[in-house]
């Protein structure tokens, strides 16, 4: 059996994943800051897509990615969203009520990268 060319679904993925493995220890970034480092703005619902199919062996930082409004998006049938909130406590990051402060927390690759 032949292996697939590249797919563009497979080729964003992959560009997701790219970036939220740069997303550094004790940062935040969103699904939509995600989506436009990796070259696919307006794609935030695909980055929770790659994120939900991504393989469990996989080592990325998935939990330090969050929704918008500087919350952690609660899984359907799961606790994993409680055990996001564990690790990004773990790291130093800290929650106002149910929100992070994206001022404080956000990754600013254009600033570390410098």
């Amino acid at each position: 059996m032949r292996p697939r060319p590249p797919t563009t679904e497979r080729t964003m993925r992959r560009a997701f994943y790219e970036t939220i493995a740069r997303v550094p220890y004790g940062k935040v970034a969103t699904y939509g800051q995600i989506a436009t480092l990796a070259g696919y703005p307006g794609r935030a619902r695909q980055v929770g897509f790659a994120l939900a199919g991504m393989p469990e062996e996989w080592d990325l930082p998935w939990h330090r990615i969050i929704n918008a409004q500087g919350k952690i998006s609660p899984r359907i049938s799961s606790k994993f969203h409680l055990l996001q909130y564990e690790l990004l406590a773990g790291e130093g990051v800290a929650f106002a009520g149910q929100r992070i402060d994206l001022r404080r927390f956000r990754w600013q690759p254009e600033e570390a990268e410098d």
